[in-house]
């Protein structure tokens, strides 16, 4: 995978007009930039075209507007966070397609940015209409797709017009590819995944497809209690997914078969309530009461845990171990991130995270910088993990 796209090293881009697909479509309130991260993570792009002398045409989506022009979504306030990033100007033009922005190009000498107004004020940039993708490409004479985030939606901002101008991908896009291939497609032996989150049903096809290329597959979060249930043991209040019972079965049989080791907690931490500092007991998995729920694996789990961690070259993480969002139920997935995050700084690891809940449970552990990647990219990245192939990356291949 890693050596069938271009990157910027294979583009002469100096006073050449390049249209960049970039994802800014950051957390705003009242106006105002939230988060930053995603804009962080596509400077490196535009600033390394800037200082090479091309003329920068930056093009996102921003939230939902189905096609039609609102206002409140428009990319004009972030032109202020990405010059804070860039430490250079950037201009802005009042529409990603047509006069209003020919002419906002043609105003461009070498060297300088311009962003383009919300490519999903069109309905056809969601349809991957041909039209869209030729008004876009008529912007430019070469494509950077910068966005893996949106790599799984084939539009024509992200797809159609990878096919109608030379296009490579950009160095977000370039990393995320790069050790998502070293994480699954080529990895280092023995691989460990860690899958957590709330339900089995949202996450079959990951499991089944990661089942084929681990060695080991942790499962955590509330989708352990479906497993649990499944082996017969009592789960009380807790949430579990009745109608995934077979589900369970079917993955545990397929783990024998395939010889991966499946870890699923021993022991948990339960509470009759879900808030903030509730009463809580630690209990073996046979023991929970009828009125309790699981919120959380207990410390024989993360012990366990940390001795396959000890064995593993590389570890792809998507989904907490509890119910991470609240204290005590931070404990299991806090330890197991810090442990994962010792490892990797120790040089003996490769470690992959992504996925909102995972970028968010990493960040609350204080360790998201000591992973060696984590992928802002969320859907992207799930599909990645699902072993489904991604429309936006490949257009990007070598034709």
């Amino acid at each position: 995978m890693t050596n069938h796209f271009r990157t910027l090293d294979d583009l002469d881009v100096k006073g050449k007009r390049v249209l960049v697909r970039a994802d800014l479509n950051v957390p705003m309130k009242d106006g105002v930039i939230t988060d930053t991260l995603r804009i962080d993570r596509q400077a490196p792009t535009i600033r390394e075209l800037a200082d090479k002398g091309a003329r920068v045409i930056v093009c996102s989506h921003f939230d939902r507007p189905k096609g039609k022009v609102v206002p409140s979504m428009s990319l004009k306030p972030l032109v202020h966070g990405l010059e804070n990033a860039l430490d250079k100007p950037v201009a802005f033009a009042t529409d990603c397609i047509g006069e209003v922005a020919k002419a906002a190009v043609a105003k461009l000498k070498d060297g300088e940015i311009l962003l383009l107004e919300n490519t999903r004020f069109h309905a056809e940039e969601e349809k991957n209409d041909p039209g869209m993708a030729k008004a876009l490409a008529a912007l430019a004479e070469l494509y950077v797709n910068d966005a893996f985030s949106c790599a799984h939606r084939a539009h024509a901002s992200t797809e159609g017009v990878a096919h109608l101008l030379p296009a490579a991908a950009g160095r977000a896009m370039e990393a995320e590819l790069t050790h998502l291939h070293k994480a699954l497609s080529d990895p280092k032996r023995p691989v460990m995944a860690v899958v957590g989150g709330a339900k089995v049903s949202t996450k079959i096809a990951l499991i089944e497809n990661l089942l084929t290329k681990v060695d080991m597959l942790v499962i955590g979060g509330a989708m352990a209690n479906t497993f649990l249930a499944a082996e017969g043991k009592p789960v009380g209040k807790s949430l579990y997914e009745q109608d995934q019972i077979e589900t369970a079965n079917r993955i545990v049989t397929r783990a024998n078969d395939t010889g991966t080791v499946l870890l699923l907690p021993t022991d948990a931490v339960v509470a009759k309530e879900f808030k903030a500092n509730a009463p809580h007991r630690t209990v073996s998995v046979q023991d929970v009461a009828a009125d309790e729920m699981i919120l959380d694996v207990g410390p024989d789990s993360i012990a366990e845990f940390e001795r396959r961690l000890q064995t593993a070259e590389t570890l792809v993480w998507n989904g907490p171990f509890g119910a991470f969002e609240t204290t005590p139920f931070d404990v299991g997935t806090n330890k197991a991130a810090q442990a994962v995050a010792a490892r990797t700084r120790a040089g003996g690891l490769l470690s992959v995270a992504g996925g909102g809940d995972t970028v968010a449970a990493l960040n609350h552990a204080g360790v998201a910088d000591d992973f060696t990647y984590v992928s802002t990219a969320g859907g992207a990245f799930l599909e990645w993990l699902e072993g489904r192939e991604l429309p936006g990356v490949v257009a990007l291949a070598h034709r």
